[in-house]
């Protein structure tokens, strides 16, 4: 597996964010959001592809990936909210393409509706933006954080494992599924994985699911159709909800379509962006 490193550093009101951008400066720029609890690694294949026509801005959240991650750090949606309204003044991006998957879906909706993050066009890959959401995994875990905090490494080690491989449908390469898990892992990531557990409070997609009708821009709404983490029928929801938008179903994929469908996936967004230039 060639391996994906992110040499910039931004200074957020979470703590140092990871950050780098793909392509040459002054093409239409395209800023890439990932989900939890993976990083900006999900989506290498889609940024070098794009990056072709594209400058491409990656980048791991707080808490998240190579970013960094401390004891008390907010690593809400909320807070990524903001940090991400943070990163666009800091990159000086105006009006990028943005393309958001599962958390980061929740990160860019409130961002555009909550703190005025102007984009040129959203595709939401299955995204976190309709109540319900989170598994029953999801909830034990949020409830009770500071008991599985205390797991034993290798314990513990077993359960993210087993976690991140449920997002495939397909099943996912033992080199990438390492490296999905290895940022969870050690002192840091081990109260890391469970603290954005605990911190993803339902409340924070209740705040702007009402809104999504005053979206204004093109929108396009990718869903695996084999995803068990969110089903497809929230994806029929929100693309209904969202004015003019379009669903692209992405057949044999689950949750994680850049990792179990990544041509198809790329192929939906080239399309959706050159039409949105």
């Amino acid at each position: 597996m060639s391996e994906w490193q992110l040499t910039q550093t931004f200074r957020s009101t979470s703590g140092d964010v990871r950050w780098d951008s793909l392509g040459h400066p002054g093409q239409d720029p395209v800023v890439l959001l990932h989900g939890t609890p993976f990083s900006s690694y999900v989506w290498r294949a889609v940024a070098r592809a794009l990056a072709r026509c594209h400058q491409v801005f990656v980048w791991d959240m707080p808490g998240y990936g190579a970013s960094e991650k401390y004891a008390g750090q907010d690593v809400s949606l909320a807070a990524q909210g903001r940090v991400f309204t943070e990163l666009l003044a800091h990159w000086g991006l105006n009006e990028p393409l943005v393309v958001a998957h599962d958390f980061g879906g929740a990160v860019s909706l409130r961002a555009h509706l909550l703190h005025g993050a102007h984009y040129r066009a959203l595709a939401l890959v299955d995204p976190v933006a309709l109540a319900p959401w989170g598994s029953a995994f999801f909830r034990l875990v949020g409830e009770h954080s500071e008991v599985f905090e205390q797991l034993p490494p290798a314990l513990h080690h077993a359960l993210v494992r087993e976690y991140v491989s449920s997002a495939s449908s397909p099943g996912l390469h033992p080199a990438v599924l390492d490296r999905l898990v290895r940022p969870w892992l050690g002192d840091l990531g081990q109260a890391a994985f469970y603290r954005q557990i605990a911190q993803a409070d339902q409340l924070y997609t209740d705040e702007v699911q009402d809104r999504y009708g005053e979206i204004g821009i093109p929108t396009l709404v990718c869903w695996g159709q084999d995803d068990t983490w969110i089903p497809m029928a929230k994806g029929e929801e929100l693309a209904a909800r969202i004015p003019g938008a379009r669903l692209e179903r992405i057949t044999g994929a689950g949750h994680l379509v850049q990792e179990d469908a990544p041509a198809e996936l790329t192929a939906a967004l080239i399309a959706f962006l050159q039409h949105s230039r």
